[in-house]
């Protein structure tokens, strides 16, 4: 694995990290750490940008789908400062996984996501 393979699987271990962080505090401390102070996050449903907001449209995720974990679906594709991976939304108790998608980052120099771009590949009806 080349130094530059371990920075994109990096910067999505801290993003699913954060997806999945339990607790205001926790979630805070982990969307600084895989974003950028004015990294930003697009998807058909949401447009955000700031770890305020990232913040909140997590907490908004996990109150829709509670007792659900992000997990990576396969592995992280990766050039220049720019990697796309895909994943799914499954549950703990029956390991069904309603929503997957499909996303694409920008990072910083320092591994840090400038900017994610969200593709929702299975979503649940009137979801």
């Amino acid at each position: 694995m080349s130094a530059q393979t371990d920075r994109y699987e990096t910067a999505v271990a801290r993003y699913l990290e954060a997806w999945n962080a339990s607790g205001p505090e926790t979630l805070e401390k982990a969307v600084a750490a895989a974003w950028t102070p004015d990294g930003g996050y697009t998807d058909p449903l949401a447009d955000v940008s700031g770890h305020e907001q990232i913040a909140a449209l997590i907490t908004a995720a996990q109150g829709q789908f509670p007792g659900f974990a992000f997990r990576l679906s396969g592995g992280v594709d990766g050039h220049h400062d720019t990697a796309r991976f895909s994943w799914e939304l499954v549950s703990a108790a029956d390991g069904s996984a309603p929503v997957a998608g499909f996303d694409v980052i920008t990072l910083d120099e320092e591994g840090r996501i400038r900017s994610v771009l969200g593709f929702l590949d299975r979503v649940p009806a009137g979801a």
